[in-house]
This record gives structure tokens, sequence and C-alpha cells, in this order.
């Protein structure tokens, strides 16, 4: 662990002091280095990779094997932010060994700090047994995206009385189950400052309004280089995407023309070896 590398403590107190928590999320060594040196909380290897970097439409057919390969890549890069992962689509739903043992391949082999898991009250037990065995896990409740299937795509989640009510449930739930962290995914902005006021760990919202105490967005997202959608909840701080492409262009276009590599990019020999050539 980096010597100066952000704590849980560190960012419960942050919630206490009002202070707000950055994140995002990350997938590759270079990236990581940059979040890291722009002084970011926290780092997500989110199996949004799924999307984002292997091109699936959805989380599931993300592997373990897949997470460990990408979070030990961010954890390379990443020297201060704290970095979470997710475990991924039925790596812990099956049984608490199951959890476990994933829990332990994700912390040995990949060196993460912490782990995120999706669902409420269900999972609570499953949380519960991570803690006791020292694994710190953040929850994610709302649009759980490993559950899309079953919530019928991707939607704000919580809109209606009852909605509302067990998202708030499952928080509580995993609060007392000792998640030092939850993630709000889609939920409106109303109820995710109550559940925010309620807790008292903190809570980083995506897509769930300015009343949380962080917020998490995927970097491929906001620095605009992720164009297959790209959500309502998300601000563009960058338009990366355009640039790469106009780069790649010139590039094309000079190699064709013979104008790169110029004299400055190449190597020379002594005249004496190449007429020994020749």
């Amino acid at each position: 662990m980096g010597a100066n590398r952000i704590t849980i403590t560190q960012l419960q107190e942050m919630k206490k002091k009002g202070e707000k928590i950055s994140m995002v999320t990350a997938y590759d060594y270079s990236m990581a280095k940059l979040v890291d040196e722009a002084g970011l909380e926290m780092i997500l290897v989110g199996d949004s990779l799924g999307m984002v970097v292997l091109g699936y439409d959805t989380t599931i057919p993300v592997t373990l094997d897949d997470m460990i390969h990408h979070a030990k890549a961010v954890t390379r890069g990443a020297k201060s932010s704290l970095v979470v992962a997710d475990l991924p689509f039925l790596s812990y739903q099956i049984s608490t060994e199951q959890a476990l043992q994933s829990a332990r391949r994700m912390m040995q082999e990949a060196g993460v700090q912490a782990l995120k898991l999706e669902g409420g009250s269900e999972i609570a037990p499953t949380v519960r047994a991570l803690v006791n065995a020292g694994v710190p896990v953040m929850g994610h409740l709302g649009l759980t995206p490993q559950a899309v299937n079953q919530l019928g795509g991707f939607k704000v989640q919580g809109k209606d009385l009852k909605g509302a009510k067990k998202i708030i449930k499952d928080a509580e739930a995993l609060e007392e189950a000792g998640a030092f962290a939850i993630v709000l995914e889609c939920v409106p902005a109303p109820l995710a400052k109550i559940i925010t006021e309620r807790l008292s760990i903190p809570v980083i919202g995506i897509g769930a309004g300015n009343g949380c105490d962080g917020q998490v967005l995927v970097i491929n997202d906001l620095l605009g280089f992720f164009n297959d959608f790209t959500p309502k909840f998300v601000k563009r701080y960058g338009e990366f995407g355009k640039q790469i492409v106009e780069a790649l262009k010139l590039y094309k276009q000079e190699v064709s023309s013979g104008q790169f590599p110029a004299a400055e990019h190449c190597f020379s020999m002594q005249e004496e070896t190449l007429s020994k050539l020749y």
C-alpha cells in the first residue's frame, strides 16, 4: 500500500466534515496514474469494463479473471487513490465461501484496497462475512447493472414509494452489515439525499443528484472518448475522443505522404560502417 494512500477512515472523516469525495472508474495503468496525479480520492475498477473496454452489451459476461487482470494494472498506477474493484456477476452470490474465495483472489492477486458488491438486504450476510474476514466492502444500490435483465433495462430506480422504501431499507442493512460506503446509481436526487443524511457512512452518487457525499463517473464518459451511449447523468469535461480521431487522421496523412518519420525521429549510423554494408 502506498505511503500516503487515502484510507477508509479518511473518507469517513470527509463525510463528517461535509467534504465531497471524488471518484472515477478507470481500467488501466496509464489512466490510474493520471487520476492519481489529479488527486482524486478513489478509483473504481468497475465491471463496466465489459462495455467500455471489452465491447459487451452488459456487465454480465465479465469474469473474475477479467477483473483481476484490469485491477492489477490500476493498482500499479495508483499510489495515493484508494482502489476499489467490483466483484463480477455470480462471483459472490452462490455462497459465502465463494464470496470469500473471490475476495481473496481480488485482494491478494490484484492488490486492491476494497471491493464493491451489488445488492441490498439479500447480500447483507455476505457483506458481514467479508468485513469479518478483514475485507473492506462498498455497497451498490439503485440501478445495479448485474441485475439489468431483472430490472428491465438501464432505468431510474426508486421512483415509487415501494421502490424508494426498499432502497432506504437496503442502504441501512448494508451499513449495519459493515459496508464502509455505498454507491447509489440512477435514483431520484431527493431520495439519495434522504439516504445520505440517514447513513453515517459515505454515499457516492452516479446519477443520484448533488445531495450525496461524493460522485463517481466513468473516466471514458467524462473525458469524451466512449461514444456508444452517454447516460443523462454524465457531464463531459473534455472531448478527447474527437482530438484522438484528429490526431490519428494527421498521423495517417503524414505516414502516407512520407512526412513522418522526419530526420529527428530516426537513428543514424557511421558512414564507414554504411559503406562496408554497401
